[in-house]
């Protein structure tokens, strides 16, 4: 008999033990607010609940075709080298450098010399005043020659397709130099001039001769 009960209690034993990871597995241990500590076999809400939208510290992304931002790798390009197009009316070579730029996908700001005043501040930059005008970062082009812009292009980086978002839309061309209101005139509100003084021309820069023998030593 008492080998009997012996042998019932180490069964009992072996029993209770095989159930322990069992019943561990559906036991959860929760710390609630005020730190006290409950068990329960309900996985706390924390455990189940879904993330919502946002409330990550990161910021979601934006979608390129909704808001036309550029892609990361271009938009790095164009900070480190900005390219503006100096452009004047019935002017076919600056309809080819246009194009040139379009079928590229280059974000491109475009300045356009039709008055006097924009002729004496292209002439700060380009003294010959010819146009077209493209500047990469600091290097000047006069003139169209599909070769060298392409050469530039392809040295500062900016890719050989377009990779602009299907959102992306270009800054509409200003003049160089902003016009001047007439006495009396209405001044547009946040306006330069709304105190009297003349627009600024734009800065003159020293000129750098492009190197077009040498792509391997182009310089921005």
């Amino acid at each position: 008999m008492k080998k009997r009960s012996a042998a019932a209690r180490v069964t009992t034993a072996l029993a209770l033990l095989a159930a322990l990871p069992a019943m561990a597995q559906g036991v959860h241990r929760i710390v609630g607010p005020d730190g006290r500590v409950t068990f329960s076999d309900q996985p706390p809400p924390s455990a189940t609940a879904r993330p919502q939208p946002g409330a990550s510290g990161s910021a979601p992304a934006t979608s390129a075709g909704g808001g036309g931002q550029l892609p990361y790798e271009l938009r790095q390009i164009a900070s480190r080298y900005p390219v503006v197009l100096y452009t004047g009316d019935n002017c076919a070579p600056c309809n080819a450098g246009r194009n040139l730029l379009n079928s590229r996908g280059v974000p491109y700001t475009e300045k356009t010399v039709n008055t006097a005043d924009d002729v004496q501040a292209l002439r700060r930059l380009n003294s010959d005043a010819s146009l077209p005008l493209l500047t990469i970062g600091g290097q000047k082009l006069r003139g169209y020659l599909e070769t060298e812009w392409t050469q530039y292009l392809d040295a500062a980086g900016y890719p050989k397709q377009s990779a602009l978002p299907s959102g992306y839309r270009r800054p509409a061309p200003a003049p160089l130099v902003a016009a001047t209101p007439l006495p009396g005139s209405p001044t547009p509100a946040g306006d330069a001039s709304a105190d009297g003084a003349a627009p600024q021309p734009a800065p003159a820069e020293t000129p750098v001769q492009p190197p077009v023998t040498n792509p391997a030593g182009i310089r921005f």
